[in-house]
């Protein structure tokens, strides 16, 4: 049979289905097949908030978006090329993300007229025969029906063949694509070894979908997406959670101390939890407490103690933890709070992004509070942040917040390996003895950051009064004195100012040192602002992007940074929380992009509100 084959520069592709259709295993498994072709790609699993919501209905539909370009970009794309819907619902929810003249690959049996009424279409209406899709390349396959017919052979139940209809896609699109299924077929191998009726009923299915579209004659054209032009390296394909995780494990090598992490699991930051727990060889433990209080006060032990204390969390867990917080600051000791943001208030939704915890991280806790905030901006970003994190929370003896989000915490990247001899040391100084002019120890006594010194329990002659109570300059006493207690406050507040002297200026991520406009960052919104200023370059506009990673105290620069523009735009996944700080700190007439929809800030979006701020929209 004779096919073309058509080379793409870009392609976005949504699996969407059911939770319990396996969509997430299927796009994780066409991401991890497109980085070992060294095919940049960014990912953006889109879960449902239920655990186990009603089959078939809309609120438990489960998505997965992939992008993969043979340029190198920064987000996984405003519109999908593919839509792979599984039912009825799942084609309901993302059609309009769909581009026009886009494919949809449907399977027949999800359109049914059960699955067609739980995704609430009107009686008689099915949008697989109705001509609504006339603008879309619409392919229909009856896939439940073809692996089963595929399995006949098996002696297993229907719903246990039913489960392998994922793979009977993923088959067809590696052949769609020119993919070998090689590494699908190891990963099913390493997971479903010992049970060997499900790995051969996978595999089965993995390649009767392959075998589907290589001998139907309808189909005429495949497609390749070539590799990428990357900086040389060894490249893995990394989620957030994940690259946090490894983040910490680095920092503990590099600073001798062994972690501890108290955690309670929490949507979106579990995966940090159970990623930790799997290396105990590097020295981590890991504990999972019975709440949020236990968590962030078990690590204040650890710390206390001499270990790396780190403790996760999401926004409502943060809430929780903000007493013990405090208890960290009065104590002065290194520890790491990761806050993995997600839509709130209260539970909110869970498994949606936003970035909504800055404010409460700044300002969240009781009396004078002051907090260092390192923030992500990517998937790969969590390591290096994490690792910066650690850094100033040890040579500064004060707990620091990190903060991602859902959107960065399960989104997947390539990530170059970092060589160990090129991360920065971590140089960690335990106080175990008393100095020449000491004659008994004084566990407020700092050094020029301001940072008092970490005495062990147990070191001889360096015993020394804890709690959450004032303490006294120098000596650490319990101390009621006003005059005092305005002299720690302000010392406090003066050490977490400090450390501006002791990171890295802000740098200017594109564009023109000076100019018309200033696209301002933190967090997530990285790519698509750093893609929407990309294409206002090209067509010929002075707007420049910075993008933070210390967002308290911030670098001792970005005041003039600011100055250098005409306008100042601030695009973030909240009702507006940096350009409160932000115009505070600066009296900067900075304007808001604010989207508040549990989903990312698009490009397209960017484009258009900066085309309307430079009035060129016209």
């Amino acid at each position: 049979m004779n096919r073309k084959q058509e080379v793409l520069q870009d392609v976005v592709i949504k699996f969407a289905g059911d939770s319990g259709d396996g969509m997430q295993l299927t796009g994780s498994q066409f991401t991890n097949n497109t980085a070992l072709l060294g095919i940049d790609l960014a990912t953006f699993p889109d879960f449902p908030a239920e655990i186990r919501a009603p089959q078939g209905t809309l609120p438990g539909v489960s998505g997965f978006q992939l992008r993969f370009s043979s340029d190198h970009i920064f987000t996984p794309g405003d519109e999908c090329d593919i839509l792979v819907a599984m039912n009825a619902a799942a084609l309901k929810s993302n059609l309009k993300a769909l581009k026009k003249g886009g494919k949809i690959i449907a399977n027949i049996e999800g359109f049914d007229s059960k699955n067609l009424r739980l995704a609430n279409y009107p009686d008689g209406v099915n949008p697989l025969e109705d001509n609504s899709l006339d603008s879309y390349e619409v392919i229909k396959i009856d896939v439940t029906k073809m692996t089963r017919e595929a399995l006949k052979d098996f002696t297993m139940g229907m719903k246990e063949k039913d489960r392998a209809k994922n793979m009977f896609i993923l088959g067809f699109l590696y052949w769609m694509y020119g993919r070998n299924m090689d590494n699908t077929i190891q990963f099913l191998k390493d997971k479903f070894g010992k049970k060997p009726d499900i790995f051969e009923s996978n595999v089965k299915a993995l390649q009767a979908g392959y075998n589907y579209g290589d001998t139907t004659e309808t189909f005429t054209t495949t497609y390749k997406v070539e590799r990428a032009k990357m900086e040389p390296g060894v490249y893995r394909s990394i989620m957030g959670n994940q690259a946090l995780a490894y983040g910490l494990i680095a920092a503990s090598q590099k600073s001798g101390l062994k972690i501890f992490l108290g955690s309670y699991p929490i949507t979106p930051a579990s995966d940090i939890l159970h990623e930790l727990s799997r290396h105990k060889a590097f020295g981590v433990r890991t504990f999972q407490a019975e709440d949020e209080i236990a968590g962030i006060t078990a690590a204040i032990g650890a710390s206390y103690g001499g270990l790396l204390g780190v403790t996760t969390t999401s926004g409502p867990g943060m809430a929780l933890k903000a007493e013990a917080m405090g208890l960290a600051v009065i104590l002065e000791i290194p520890l790491l709070i990761c806050d993995v943001q997600r839509g709130g208030p209260s539970t909110g939704l869970p498994t949606k992004t936003e970035q909504s915890d800055l404010l409460q991280a700044y300002y969240g806790r009781n009396g004078e509070c002051p907090m260092p905030i390192i923030s992500a901006s990517t998937p790969s970003d969590c390591f290096d942040a994490v690792y910066e994190a650690v850094r100033i929370a040890v040579q500064h003896m004060t707990p620091v917040i990190l903060l991602s989000d859902g959107y960065i915490a399960n989104g997947a990247e390539p990530w170059k390996f970092p060589v160990s001899a090129d991360l920065a040391p971590i140089e960690v100084k335990f106080k175990k003895e008393l100095g020449h002019d000491e004659k008994q120890f004084q566990p407020y006594l700092r050094d020029g950051k301001l940072a008092r010194p970490w005495a062990i329990p147990g070191t001889p002659g360096l015993e020394h009064r804890i709690g959450g109570l004032e303490k006294q300059n120098i000596t650490g006493n319990v101390s009621y004195d006003p005059e005092n207690h305005q002299l720690m406050i302000k010392l406090r507040q003066e050490k977490v100012d400090k450390i501006a002297e002791y990171i890295p200026e802000q740098k200017i991520d594109s564009g023109p040192a000076k100019g018309k406009l200033l696209v301002l960052g933190w967090g997530s919104t990285y790519g698509a602002i750093k893609s929407a200023v990309a294409q206002m370059q090209y067509e010929g506009y002075a707007v420049a992007h910075a993008h933070l990673r210390y967002v308290r105290p911030f670098p001792k620069n970005l005041g003039q940074i600011l100055k250098n523009y005409e306008q100042v735009l601030i695009p973030e996944i909240n009702n507006g929380q940096l350009i409160k700080i932000i115009r505070d700190q600066y009296f900067v007439d900075a304007k808001g992009y604010n989207k508040i929809m549990g989903i990312p800030i698009t490009k397209t979006e960017l484009v258009m509100k900066m085309h309307e701020m430079l009035g060129s929209n016209n």
